[in-house]
């Protein structure tokens, strides 16, 4: 350890100078990464200007550069493409533009610059940084600087902030602005498929990406599609007559609905484009079914298109033009392979003739949320590959006391992924009252494993089984719990299912609340969101919606603290700031209620805002599932049903399943981006159970940043990098 005093955060950009620039294509969240630069370079300390116009207004420098201030960024979270005007600039492809850039920059003192594009705009910032020094030199022998100006500027540090819906730079897994780009594509689909199910009919549906595939395979995840063509790997050869098998077979299994997904660079092996035109002729000729394509332009984009085209990341671009699909697949990284794999496994295998003997069971338990019916798909659809028997259970545990358990087939969970709350149907109730009546039809239908999808009940309800082994042999059976809920609250895990879409509707619903009250007036909105005892949603809200405040359970606060928050707005709000927004927990504190909170905002507010109160409510549980939701359940339940196999190998013994060990009963969480199983019995000693969470949440590190974004003088520990990494959702920019 070094003994340098800690350095405090607020004099760290003393003296320094950023310039913010936005180029290339627009992408949804730039603006927030704008944002959050700006005020976090304020609160060091630095000088922060913005470049208008992107690279062009480097080069032209005059009125396009200038001071940004705290001011400026407000308002502008919940806009999409990008507020300061992103240019592509023919001139800065040219030496003499840069040493006009070079000498603009040098001149107002500024040797820091952020650039948030695509791949392309991000290779010129590599380019101006490799020539800098050279670029002074010239600039000193011509007479533009002196001697003196070229040494205070003698080093050009730049961060790039990917922002490209392609999502086609390797060495970050979600670039800004991709999950906006999949709202909209998914928002496409569900129109289109819902109008499908009443005709059959083909859809197929052609994505942007020229020589990135991500866009078009995650779309093909989110909505069960038959067929996905990405350019990164292309179809076997003779994939015609495959694709009409495919196609055939669906529709004699009785599936009304075929979608097939194409990214506009798909080609085939030869190298030859393949086209949704070409695809609708091949299924039109040969089968005669009714088909339908849509190409999907700049609607993904939101906002004007511009030039699109992308200097791709050198190595994939190499496999792909040698050949070598498999090398392009791994470089694109590992989120992708992953989705390429489990894309393959649901999609292109058709279930077995050969019987395991198996009988795999799937319930779900408490609150309904979104994403809960892709996993129950996957995990069918996986099982019935795996030559299982699959068995739906409806209404929870108590369905499963009572008898309610049916076999399900592969076409009965067509169309799930996009469906929001649970088509199974789910209870809170929990097993420790009805353990003999489960126990007995655990045997009675011949049980050999158990899915428990669903939020803190689930846990506690796997946990009971677990804990009855001793008194019942047949809770001895391989358990796998995947976590499913709005709150995000299940030990071993963390991300839920369903908080991904609970966190988008209670940020689109700020943001319309914030702007429903456009005018003169100055007003301060209160909305309390849900969450139990888990500040999970209010947090991230509050940094995806620009709060001034989020009151959590874990979090504690007293009367001190609530006077600080309302003097801090008050003072905001006499600047040119115009809206205010405080969220609160609803079990954040017993006694300061969300009226109490109202009730002082008001009285304390009166002559400088007015008071607004919102209560979300059931809301946030509802709603078709996000993008992120449906594949992160449809990973969750492929990898379920794949471990519960493996683990029922290990405990067949004399032609029985026994399964006793603490590791036959799991919750598959997401830890720091990968997806493990930790013993259910492990867990036992991290859960405070009476408020039931976790007794240590990731999250709770990156709460700081939303008081420094508004405005707060706090001191920020710089030295947490780790937790940075999840979060990677559509209003965060602080990605790797």
């Amino acid at each position: 350890m070094s003994n340098h005093p800690p350095t405090d955060p607020t004099k760290m950009g003393i003296g320094r100078s950023i310039a913010v620039l936005t180029s290339g294509g627009d992408a949804q969240g730039m603006n927030a990464a704008v944002r959050a630069t700006v005020r976090v370079g304020l609160y060091t300390g630095a000088k922060v200007y913005f470049v208008h116009e992107g690279y062009q207004g480097l080069v032209d420098g005059g009125e396009n550069i200038r001071p940004a201030t705290w001011e400026s960024v407000s308002m502008m979270l919940q806009l999409g493409g990008t507020v300061i005007g992103s240019a592509r600039c023919q001139d800065f492809r040219v030496r003499e533009g840069r040493m006009k850039a070079a000498c603009n920059l040098v001149k107002l003192g500024i040797t820091n610059l952020c650039v948030i594009g695509g791949d392309g705009s991000l290779t010129g910032a590599n380019q101006f940084r490799t020539e800098w020094s050279g670029l002074l030199a010239d600039l000193v022998r011509a007479g533009k600087i002196t001697q003196e100006e070229a040494k205070k500027s003698s080093h050009l540090n730049i961060v790039g902030m990917v922002g490209s819906i392609d999502n086609d730079f390797c060495g970050t897994d979600m670039t800004i602005g991709t999950d906006s780009a999949l709202h909209r594509i998914i928002e496409v689909v569900d129109a289109i498929t819902t109008t499908a199910q009443s005709h059959q009919r083909t859809f197929i549906l052609e994505v942007m990406g020229r020589h990135c595939g991500y866009l078009a395979l995650v779309t093909a995840l989110a909505c069960g599609a038959d067929w996905v063509f990405i350019p990164e790997m292309p179809p076997d050869d003779g994939w015609e007559e495959h694709l009409c098998r495919r196609l055939a077979d669906q529709r004699a299994r009785g599936s009304r609905l075929n979608v097939i997904i194409v990214a506009e660079g798909a080609m085939s092996r030869a190298g030859k484009p393949i086209s949704s035109e070409d695809i609708k002729k091949l299924v039109t000729d040969r089968l005669g079914f009714d088909t339908r394509t849509t190409i999907l332009g700049h609607v993904q984009r939101g906002g004007t298109p511009s030039a699109f085209d992308r200097i791709l990341t050198k190595d994939v671009t190499a496999a792909m033009a040698e050949g070598k699909y498999d090398e392009a697949i791994k470089l694109r990284g590992k989120s992708f392979e992953n989705n390429w794999n489990t894309y393959k496994l649901l999609a292109h295998i058709n279930p077995p003739d050969v019987k395991s003997n198996i009988n795999m069971a799937i319930l779900n338990i408490g609150a309904p949320c979104a994403g809960m019916n892709a996993a129950v798909r996957a995990a069918v659809r996986m099982g019935l590959i795996q030559g299982h028997t699959m068995l739906a259970v409806h209404d929870g545990f108590d369905g499963l006391a009572h008898g309610q358990v049916e076999p399900i087939n592969w076409t009965a969970v067509s169309g799930w992924t996009g469906k929001g709350g649970s088509m199974l149907g789910t209870k809170r109730t929990l097993p420790a009252e009805i353990l003999e009546e489960i126990s007995q039809n655990i045997a009675k239908f011949n049980i050999h494993a158990l899915v428990i999808i669903g939020g803190f009940e689930a846990y506690v309800g796997g946990l009971q089984l677990v804990q009855a082994r001793e008194k019942y042999e047949e809770m001895c059976i391989p358990m796998v719990v995947i976590p499913a809920t709005v709150s995000n609250n299940v030990p071993g895990s963390d991300f839920s299912i369903g908080a991904d879409t609970a966190l988008n509707t209670i940020t689109s619903t700020c943001d319309r609340i914030k702007q429903s009250a456009a005018g003169t007036k100055r007003r301060v909105f209160i909305v309390e969101t849900m969450g139990g005892y888990c500040g999970y949603l209010a947090t991230m809200a509050g940094l995806a919606a620009g709060a001034d405040a989020a009151y959590i359970y874990e979090d504690k606060f007293n009367i001190k603290d609530l006077e600080v928050n309302v003097q801090h707005l008050l003072q905001k709000m006499k600047t040119t700031v115009k809206r205010g927004l405080i969220l609160r927990n609803e079990n954040c504190n017993a006694n300061y209620t969300t009226d109490f909170i109202f009730n002082l905002y008001s009285e304390e507010g009166k002559g400088v805002f007015d008071c607004r109160k919102n209560v979300l409510g059931h809301m946030q549980q509802g709603g078709t599932p996000t993008p992120f939701d449906r594949n992160f359940g449809t990973k969750m339940g492929t990898k379920s049903v794949l471990w519960l196999t493996d683990k029922l190998k290990e405990c067949y013994r004399h032609g029985r399943i026994f399964a006793n060990t603490q590791d036959s009963a799991c919750v598959l969480g997401m830890k720091k981006r990968s997806l493990t199983f930790q013993p259910l019995a492990e867990l036992n000693g991290e859960t405070d159970f009476e408020h039931r969470i976790p007794k240590t949440q990731w999250w709770l590190k990156i709460r700081p940043i939303m008081k420094i974004l508004a405005k707060y003088n706090i001191k920020l520990d710089t030295s947490e990098h780790a937790d940075m990494e999840h979060v990677i959702k559509k209003r965060t920019p602080l990605t790797k």
